[in-house]
């Protein structure tokens, strides 16, 4: 399937994961894959980690301000505007940031700030549940009404907050009777449910833990928020080779070469230990395919001990390979 195709099915995409799996990788691997298809895109990150901008090789802070990644850099002080076909940009969202906007686009500018640093905040998280999340949601849903990229992904937070995130504005809706709040978590709920505007991208490693907590969670975030599941990530996925079928002795012999006892004997075990671990992978892999039907990107694991941008470009071309290895959609979107 065509990468700009695939990534155009919805506009926002949520990628989620348990803490370990490399969601934040992944989320820079689909961002330059995206633009290398020619999309703009616009990551939305809420926990400020160091890795995304370090990925793309940019040292300096991601914060409310867009910043760029790759392609153009936005305009000093500019919080409007998409990146140009090809970019990729990003911005940190914290609940303070888009209540402050909340307030000066409802008139309140003067006294915003003050709110804030008041408390405020903190007494209205206690008295209605689930409005911090639903703030930061309500901003991604402008980003997206407002297209603000091609391409939205947001880098979620790991999976135990990640559930309240993202059924928070459900819970608030049952709990709201009416006024801004109820309005504002019924448009979340609007765009957390349709595949034409939101998705879920879950990323998973291999593993037995990883790979049950992502079938657990993401069967529950389709049943409990009614959210669409584009394709499931496994990371650092692991790919035999036909040379390893091969025993190390008969591999010396074969090239005619004299290996000493022992150290063959080592090699012998390397082999059978590396076979062991592939069959664990595909195992788990398999696995998962049972409990979460879905469309597989395996991404590769490298050897590298950081990603950095030749990294990236790697893995995101081996994205792309996976993506265009998809079938088309029955019915289109």
């Amino acid at each position: 399937m065509d990468v700009a195709a695939w990534c155009s099915q919805s506009r926002v995409w949520v990628v989620a994961g348990k803490g370990g799996v490399g969601k934040t990788t992944v989320t820079a691997v689909l961002a330059a894959a995206a633009a290398a298809a020619g999309l703009s895109v616009l990551v939305v990150e809420l926990e400020g980690k160091a890795g995304l901008g370090s990925s793309f090789g940019r040292t300096e802070p991601i914060g409310y301000r867009p910043i760029g990644l790759r392609g153009p850099t936005p305009t000093a002080g500019a919080t409007g505007g998409a990146p140009p076909a090809g970019a990729v940009w990003a911005r940190r969202l914290t609940p303070d940031d888009a209540l402050l906007e909340y307030l000066a686009d409802h008139g309140l500018e003067r006294v915003s700030r003050r709110l804030v640093s008041s408390g405020v905040l903190d007494v209205v998280a206690t008295a209605i549940p689930g409005i911090r999340d639903v703030l930061v949601l309500g901003k991604v849903k402008q980003l997206e009404r407002g297209a603000a990229a091609d391409m939205v992904i947001l880098d979620a937070p790991a999976t135990g907050h990640a559930m309240t995130f993202l059924t928070s504005a459900s819970g608030l809706l049952d709990a709201a009777r009416g006024g801004p709040v109820r309005q504002q978590a019924s448009e979340v709920v609007d765009l957390l449910r349709d595949p034409a505007r939101c998705q879920v991208l879950p990323v998973t490693l291999p593993e037995e833990m990883p790979v049950s907590e992502t079938a657990e969670s993401a069967a529950l975030l389709r049943d409990r928020v009614g959210i669409h599941l584009g394709a499931v990530v496994v990371n650092c996925y692991e790919e035999g080779s036909p040379a390893l079928e091969v025993p190390v002795a008969v591999a010396a012999r074969e090239a005619g070469a004299v290996v000493d006892p022992g150290a063959a004997a080592a090699l012998e075990a390397a082999r059978t230990f590396r076979l062991r671990r592939l069959q664990l992978v595909d195992e788990q892999v398999e696995r998962l395919a049972r409990a979460l039907p879905l469309p597989q990107l395996r991404i590769p694991r490298l050897g590298a001990p950081r990603i950095g941008p030749e990294e990236l470009d790697q893995l995101a071309r081996a994205m792309a390979g996976a993506i265009e290895g998809l079938a088309e959609p029955v019915g289109g979107r």
